[in-house]
């Protein structure tokens, strides 16, 4: 299992790398399409949608992406970025505080759009910007995400939210903020990845935009445990080996790739 796991990581990585650096933007936005078709398809099993309507609910979150790319509507990115925005920080809160378990397809439908459709925008935006913005975003997800288990798994006591994902506690929360905190301090004394340059009202931004980065990753990851648990499955998929589905690789990023590009929208 784990060298399957490791196997299909290094794949990953280095078509991933392949696409970011090597290809023309176009290529980019083509690839990041084919994961909202997969992850859509995923939403549609995480939904209960029949086969027929999951393939209809596909092509209605692909065109639905296609005409808010910045290619074809520049002024649909920052609106976009606000509505995921509001959906992670009052929606899915409520939506987990409660514990709801929500059967409408159409609500359901709803919100996976605005999970795929913002991050697959906001990835576009971020490589326009530069490659290394995407690194420095990604990177700071891993970060948190490797931070938080080391410091869960270490001092953890406290459950953060016990009934959806018990392994996550508020020490690992500690532990992914103070990383994160450490990994912006590098970027900006160092100007690595181009984020310096972007933020250019300095600490005073850029501290409070990681930790809420880190916050909405955490939000992310805990939705998708969420909606998987009210599906009754253990993994979103199985397109990667090792690995589960797409949206058990992207969670965190449906949350916290919107507000990155919103950020760098308004820098």
């Amino acid at each position: 299992m784990l060298k399957t796991r490791l196997l299909t990581a290094f794949v990953l990585l280095a078509v991933f790398f392949v696409i970011l650096y090597l290809l023309p933007s176009w290529a980019w936005s083509v690839a990041l399409a084919l994961v909202v078709w997969s992850g859509a398809g995923e939403w549609a099993r995480l939904a209960g949608l029949s086969a027929s309507l999951a393939w209809i609910y596909r092509a209605g979150v692909l065109l639905g992406g296609l005409v808010l790319l910045p290619e074809f509507n520049a002024n649909a990115s920052a609106p976009l970025f606000l509505l995921s925005l509001a959906l992670w920080v009052l929606l899915v809160p409520w939506w987990l505080a409660g514990a709801r378990h929500v059967k409408s397809h159409f609500i359901l439908g709803m919100t996976g759009w605005l999970l795929l459709v913002p991050t697959w925008i906001a990835l576009i935006e971020l490589r326009e910007a530069g490659q290394g913005l995407v690194l420095a975003t990604l990177g700071l997800v891993w970060i948190s995400d490797s931070s938080a288990y080391f410091a869960g798994r270490a001092f953890g006591k406290h459950k953060l939210a016990p009934s959806i994902s018990p392994g996550k506690t508020w020490e690992g929360v500690v532990g992914a903020l103070l990383a994160v905190s450490i990994y912006m301090a590098i970027l900006m004394q160092t100007g690595a990845f181009g984020v310096a340059e972007h933020i250019k009202q300095g600490w005073i931004v850029a501290l409070p935009l990681a930790w809420g980065l880190t916050a909405l990753g955490i939000v992310g990851d805990l939705f998708e445990s969420w909606i998987k648990r009210c599906a009754g499955v253990k993994d979103s998929g199985t397109l990667l080996p090792g690995h589960g589905g797409v949206l058990d690789r992207i969670d965190a990023l449906t949350a916290v790739m919107p507000l990155a590009a919103l950020a760098l929208l308004l820098s």
